[in-house]
């Protein structure tokens, strides 16, 4: 039995390092002069692969932000000259280790503060204080900050090097998050003042800083318009998609009239039709909910509708006006080909959910694959 894996995948992910580049470039065009850029790559660089993306932007972001220690781990052996904030709260167990290897964690709290402290060496260790201005996730409320930090500046191992917050509605309300970056700003003003924080603040995610762009002026993170998903409609010609995902046809079928197709025949032939499986389903992250959608993929340049239910591992497709179609034939399930194009929103409001979803919802199995 033969155990070497194929060369030739199923279902792969091109990744553009030139539409990369130019994402990170309109981000800094968009942004106050001067504000640093911190890259959240977090989930994989949002289901993209931190070893194609962050070889890339090593050398033109500033910060690294993830999700936890094992990415965090992860991303310091790609890019081990940049800082890396740990966007959630760290395990108990894991908060030892984050302090030996110098990443920077957030706290909302002094359990948390004095934990850190406890695992100081010869040097305090760095945190960001995590401030919550309404999106009730982490962090200390607003009110209560200032007799926080002073808390967690009597503590002798741990140094205030940041103060974040976020924003949970900047894509959809604006008065909302006026709102909250002059409580943030006068927050920062006060904390300052008083010697309790030293470093960037940071509360601008893509959306904030695409409409208010001021929010942004120290440190900004962003994360799905790097990819080239603008969660504002009026930034998003000046992004470029970052992922070309496709898979191949693995068999073509003539199908008479009458016939149903995948489960449950909720899809019933009324004429023959010829018919391509392809090798990609639910489990690769093209998703259940686009069955009966009218979803659709490219082969040829053509959008050729998704039938039936989606299932775990193959979609079926019509291709009755495509006689070149055969097995082997490349099809792509989101991004362009030959000048049509599937995009990431289209794909999130069929399937009923929003880009960041479909993004780190695309599977192991698809192969990511850096191009130019």
């Amino acid at each position: 039995m033969n155990s070497a894996l194929s060369n030739d995948p199923r279902s792969w992910a091109e990744i553009s390092s030139s539409a990369l580049l130019h994402n990170v470039a309109a981000l800094r065009l968009r942004a106050p002069e001067g504000a640093a850029l911190m890259a959240v790559v977090k989930a994989d660089a949002y289901g993209h692969g931190v070893a194609c993306t962050v070889p890339i932007l090593r050398e033109q972001v500033d910060w690294l932000g993830v999700a936890s220690l094992n990415e965090a781990l992860q991303v310091r052996l790609l890019a081990p000259h940049l800082p890396v904030l740990i966007l959630g709260p760290a395990l108990p167990a894991e908060r030892s280790q984050i302090a030996a290897e110098g990443f920077l964690p957030v706290v909302s709290n002094f359990e948390e503060a004095s934990s850190y402290a406890a695992c100081a060496g010869s040097a305090p260790v760095a945190i960001h204080l995590a401030v919550d201005t309404g999106m009730g996730r982490i962090g200390v409320w607003e009110t209560e900050a200032v007799e926080l930090a002073r808390a967690i500046r009597a503590l002798p191992g741990v140094r205030v090097t940041g103060l974040g917050s976020h924003f949970p509605s900047a894509d959809e309300d604006d008065d909302f998050t006026l709102q909250q970056t002059l409580h943030f700003d006068a927050l920062v003003l006060e904390m300052r003042a008083q010697g309790l924080v030293e470093g960037p603040a940071h509360i601008a995610n893509s959306a904030g800083m695409i409409r208010f762009p001021q929010s942004a002026r120290e440190l900004f993170r962003a994360g799905l318009t790097l990819y080239g998903g603008s969660p504002r409609p009026e930034f998003q010609q000046a992004l470029r998609p970052v992922m070309n995902w496709k898979t191949r046809v693995t068999l073509v079928r003539e199908v008479g009239a009458g016939r149903g197709i995948s489960y449950g025949s909720t899809f019933v032939t009324k004429e023959p039709m010829r018919i391509a499986t392809l090798a990609a389903g639910y489990a690769d992250g093209f998703r259940r909910h686009l069955s009966g959608r009218d979803a659709a993929v490219l082969i040829s340049g053509q959008r050729c509708p998704v039938l039936g239910r989606v299932t775990m591992d193959q979609i079926m497709v019509d291709v009755s006006g495509l006689p070149e179609v055969e097995a082997g034939s490349e099809v792509v399930l989101l991004g362009t080909q030959a000048g049509e194009a599937l995009s990431l929103w289209e794909m999130a409001e069929r399937a009923g959910t929003i880009p960041w979803d479909i993004f780190t919802g695309i599977g192991s199995r698809v192969v990511r694959m850096a191009v130019k």
